[in-house]
């Protein structure tokens, strides 16, 4: 009965997804190059705590009512059908993941308009080719009316350090082994947002690049990290841990550093056991470790981990392994939320959470850390990084702010 009162909600929000903007087409993460330009939204579900039920089933079983069943993902891809529906756009927040888990919610989400989840479903429309422009990969519209405002921060850099001081000590009673901690800055804007949204989607090493909107809010991503992909009957995780600046005496240093490499394993080893709560027995395997990459001006440490999907598994029970994802948490999981919940003054809002595309046979769903999301008023940006006890305060300080520096500098100086 709560699925069929949240899909009639649904129909009454009616669509107005990035494909109401003219010539844009649609620009979500991880969705099919060669059908974006002819695709069209066919309907969308959204979900706020207070709308209470378990999230993971719901977005299940919209998807199943909306011809994308996703109940069995063992199931080869069907074959794809140019006039009927391709896939749609999923986005799971920060905390509706770790409310698929039972940890804290964290403190509240500064963009308010915002919801913690949202489906939105496409469908092929050929006309839609005619109406609209070719658009250059990462070209964005003209901005001249934009206008964004001084960065107010959720805390100071003295405040960041002293949460980090607080986790070492965490990790020196034996809570926790490792807490990923995130700041939050937020600017007033006048104008569009989503030329600016566009130009952070098109970052360098953006994997998942893109945008989704809704009704009074927008998220732009330039994401290089895999949350869970599904290619060929395995899932995939890449988890990003380890940060220096793309010289070449950074990316020694990345190499050499015992504290970064240690960090790194600590999470593919969390990813590992996620994972194989998923997989079929004996599946899951580490295919490449600690591959030194490069986003904007960083380097970046990746490893690839993957395992056989196991018969019988659904979306809604790989969301609830697999979110909110190892490397933007810590371990263990709840252990490390529970840090996470009660260090941090403001909610992780769009970052730290899910964005991508699923369809019958393939999902590709993107972390969304480098990403940036906007209400009727503010635009939101959220930076951090992995504690350990081999951690630095003001360097972790440093770091996040090197990682906020070209998400920043994509939206405009003031």
């Amino acid at each position: 009965m709560d699925s069929l009162k949240s899909t009639e909600r649904m129909r009454v929000d009616g669509p107005d997804g990035v494909e109401t903007l003219p010539g844009l087409g649609v620009d979500v993460p991880g969705a099919p190059a060669d059908c974006r330009r002819t695709l069209v939204e066919r309907a969308r579900w959204q979900w706020w705590p207070a709308d209470g039920g378990d999230p993971a089933a719901r977005v299940e079983e919209f998807l199943a009512s909306s011809g994308l069943p996703l109940h069995e993902l063992a199931r080869p891809a069907p074959r794809h059908d140019p006039a009927g529906v391709c896939g749609a756009a999923l986005y799971v927040s920060a905390a509706a993941g770790a409310a698929l888990i039972g940890a804290p919610p964290g403190a509240t989400n500064p963009a308010p308009t915002l919801p913690e989840v949202a489906v939105v479903v496409y469908g092929h429309d050929p006309a839609a080719v005619a109406s609209s422009r070719p658009v250059a990969a990462g070209a964005t519209a003209p901005d001249a009316h934009w206008w964004r405002g001084e960065w107010a921060q959720s805390w100071t850099p003295r405040q960041h350090a002293d949460a980090v001081t607080a986790v070492r000590a965490a990790i020196g009673r034996g809570d926790v082994y490792q807490v990923n901690l995130v700041g939050h800055a937020a600017a007033r804007y006048r104008g569009d947002p989503l030329p600016a949204l566009r130009r952070l989607a098109a970052l360098p090493g953006a994997r998942y690049g893109g945008t989704l909107t809704g009704a009074g809010w927008a998220i732009g991503c330039a994401s290089p990290e895999t949350l869970v992909e599904l290619a060929d009957g395995r899932l995939i995780t890449r988890p990003i841990k380890g940060t220096r600046p793309a010289t070449a005496a950074g990316r020694a240093a990345l190499l050499a550093s015992a504290k970064e490499r240690a960090e790194h394993v600590m999470i593919v080893d969390l990813e590992r056991n996620d994972l194989a709560r998923v997989a079929r027995t004996g599946s899951v395997r580490v295919d490449e470790l600690f591959a030194v990459r490069r986003w904007c001006d960083l380097w970046q440490a990746e490893s690839t981990v993957s395992a056989a999907v196991a018969d019988g598994l659904g979306l809604a029970d790989l969301l609830r392994a697999l979110c909110p994802g190892g490397s933007v948490t810590g371990a263990p999981k709840l252990a490390a939320l529970e840090h996470v919940a009660a260090l941090e003054p403001v909610g992780r809002g769009a970052s730290m959470g899910a964005l991508g595309w699923v369809a019958p046979g393939r999902i590709d769903l993107g972390l969304t850390i480098r990403t940036a999301a906007v209400d009727g008023e503010r635009v939101h940006v959220w930076a951090g990084g992995g504690i350990t006890w081999g951690s630095e305060p003001d360097a972790e300080v440093a770091e996040a702010a090197a990682k906020a520096a070209p998400v920043r500098a994509a939206l405009g100086e003031r």
